[in-house]
């Protein structure tokens, strides 16, 4: 079976994570941090705002039974896309609404459907997701890893 992977950033990882969990077809996730200037950051480090990466989630799909197109629905279904650097009460950059590509037909399909959203008028501002290259994915500490199932939870305030 061939697998593809998938990055999204849609405000704090937990509640994103919990979500894309539920999608038939996808196979696997992790949270953890990207886009920043440091290797290796840790939970702390990247809450003080100054490392420049965004929580984010990895997806382990098979894409034979769930498309990308599929992922970016629910993407822009769990969080608010039009909010720059924020999701609810968590603000900074580390909260911010990007998808990071991992090919040039990801790129195309992430920028088409933000663009298909700002024509449809389904958002009252204008979407502030970022859409950018993937770079190093750092997995974040295991206490974060399935967070609120550990917990017995559903779900967070996203």
């Amino acid at each position: 079976m061939a697998t593809e992977k998938a990055t999204f950033g849609a405000g704090c990882f937990w509640g994103v994570e919990a979500r894309f969990a539920e999608l038939s077809g996808v196979l696997d996730t992790a949270v953890g941090y990207e886009g920043g200037s440091n290797d290796h950051p840790t939970y702390k480090e990247v809450c003080t705002d100054r490392t420049g990466h965004a929580e984010v989630v990895e997806l382990i799909f098979d894409p034979s039974r769930v498309s990308y197109e599929s992922l970016l629905d629910a993407f822009f279904s769990l969080h608010d896309p039009t909010q720059l650097n924020r999701q609810g009460p968590d603000w900074g950059t580390q909260y911010r609404s990007v998808i990071f590509t991992r090919s040039p037909e990801q790129a195309e399909q992430a920028k088409a459907k933000i663009a298909e959203l700002n024509a449809s008028g389904s958002f009252r501002k204008p979407i502030a997701t970022q859409v950018v290259p993937a770079e190093t994915f750092w997995k974040a500490e295991e206490y974060h890893q399935r967070y609120l199932e550990k917990r017995g939870m559903v779900s967070c305030h996203i």
